[in-house]
């Protein structure tokens, strides 16, 4: 669905949308696989088919519309994930499930009751009623769900996964784009979004404010599979003056040697997929899906640093002459030929395959393509105020320190999450998302 036809869409019309995505993600998985952990710390992959639905129900029937449970004893089971201890590594117990027909009924029922109760929200004297915000709430929270159930997936194995009918092949080879140092002078970027500029938004991306940028340094591509191979290959997992002190503990707990999606295979690397493995030189110019810990071992090697989320906003968003755009592009909504997102493909494209979506610094595709990190950590800010009522914790539950903002969107992203606003957090040592990063420098 293009951003064209979400803005002219109903709420409801663009949940069903995400529903039906919601049924064609699953439909990959074979069913006898669904009760398994693929992320053992997260858990097994039959919960999530629970846990939209009970999302749905809690959120706009029990919370908005005050309405009675038929099922509260699986409104309350699939209610919330884990979020495991950062720096613990013991695996998180899950309860014992019902049937798979039984969870598809009760998704059946409450979609019926989310339908019926969109009809009630006009009128209702309730901060989440007015301009449906809470089927915003409910499609954005769907459409975040796609894309973590995809990289839960990519660790279940291809072999549990059922092959799209006419899945494009993956664009494969070296990045088309050449890599430069960009030298920003100082300037600001506003960051955020004023409350009633949005139909809807997270409580993390308000209120607008501006923030002053020093200069600084900043690559214009992410780094690629092909360059972070040096990394490995010269020692950087084993050199601890490259790692943060948490990082370092991480990599040596968990034995880390390289990126988790790589292993050799008679004598060479292969690069892990959606539905195939790659030989390594084949991807080489794929951006470098890597953990926050990684990706700043990385930079300190190269003797820099991961951007700021200020920092990589203004080279996103901002023009040489003062001004500041929606997209890094400009004004114009995005599409396939902005970058690789909203479901396009299922795989990663060479850094730099999308010129159009360069912004006006020259950066390559802060949209699309992976979540670009930040060393900024994720946390409150002046005037940040949880507005949900029931949903208090969204955010607030991940100002810890361990969670890093990550910005722009991969190629699972969805096109409504892409408006510039829109922040995610992972924390440190969590390596399944897709991601990116590249390399910033102090003012030069």
């Amino acid at each position: 669905m293009s951003l064209d036809e979400t803005l002219t869409s109903t709420s409801l019309e663009q949940l069903e949308r995400a529903w039906k995505r919601t049924d064609e993600l699953f439909a990959l998985v074979r069913p006898e696989r669904l009760g398994e952990r693929p992320i053992r710390l997260r858990h097994p992959l039959i919960f999530y088919l629970g846990h939209l639905p009970a999302f749905s129900w809690n959120m706009l029937c029990g919370s908005v519309l005050r309405k009675k449970s038929r099922r509260p004893e699986l409104d309350e089971l699939f209610a919330f994930g884990i979020d495991p201890d950062p720096d613990g590594d013991d695996v998180p117990p899950s309860p014992a499930f019902p049937p798979l027909d039984t969870i598809v009924a009760y998704r059946d029922e409450v979609r019926a009751a989310v339908r019926a109760g969109a009809a009630e929200l006009d009128g209702k004297p309730h901060p989440m009623a007015e301009g449906e915000r809470i089927l915003h709430l409910l499609v954005e929270h769907e459409l975040m769900h796609h894309e973590t159930l995809l990289y839960a997936l990519q660790e279940l194995g291809s072999e549990a996964l059922r092959r799209p009918a006419g899945l494009r092949h993956p664009r494969t080879g070296d990045a088309p784009a050449p890599r430069k140092r960009k030298l920003l002078p100082a300037g600001q970027v506003r960051l955020g979004a004023r409350f009633t500029e949005l139909e809807f938004g997270w409580d993390n991306e308000f209120p607008a404010r501006t923030v002053a940028v020093p200069a600084f340094a900043i690559e214009s591509s992410p780094v690629t599979i092909g360059r972070f191979r040096s990394f490995v290959e010269n020692g950087g997992y084993q050199t601890e003056s490259l790692w943060s002190a948490r990082g370092w503990a991480w990599a040596r707990r968990t034995d880390r040697r390289h990126p988790k999606d790589w292993y050799e295979e008679r004598g060479g690397w292969r690069v892990r997929t959606l539905f195939e493995p790659y030989r390594l030189d084949q991807v080489a110019g794929w951006p470098a899906s890597v953990s926050w810990a990684e990706a700043d071992a990385f930079a300190r090697w190269k003797g820099g640093r991961l951007p700021t989320e200020p920092e990589l906003l203004r080279a996103a968003l901002t023009t040489p002459a003062g001004g500041q755009r929606t997209y890094p592009w400009g004004e114009e909504p995005p599409d396939a030929t902005r970058g690789n997102l909203d479901f396009a493909r299922l795989y990663p494209t060479p850094v730099g395959s999308h010129p159009a979506g360069r912004s006006a610094w020259g950066l390559e595709e802060t949209v699309g393509n992976g979540w670009e990190w930040t060393s900024t950590a994720f946390d409150t800010h002046a005037g940040f105020e949880s507005y949900v009522p029931g949903y208090e914790g969204y955010s607030r539950d991940f100002f810890d320190g361990a969670h890093y903002v990550a910005l722009g969107g991969s190629w699972a992203t969805d096109v409504r999450l892409l408006r510039p606003s829109f922040r995610n957090w992972f924390r440190f040592n969590y390596p399944y998302p897709f991601t990116k990063f590249r390399v910033a420098w102090d003012g030069v």
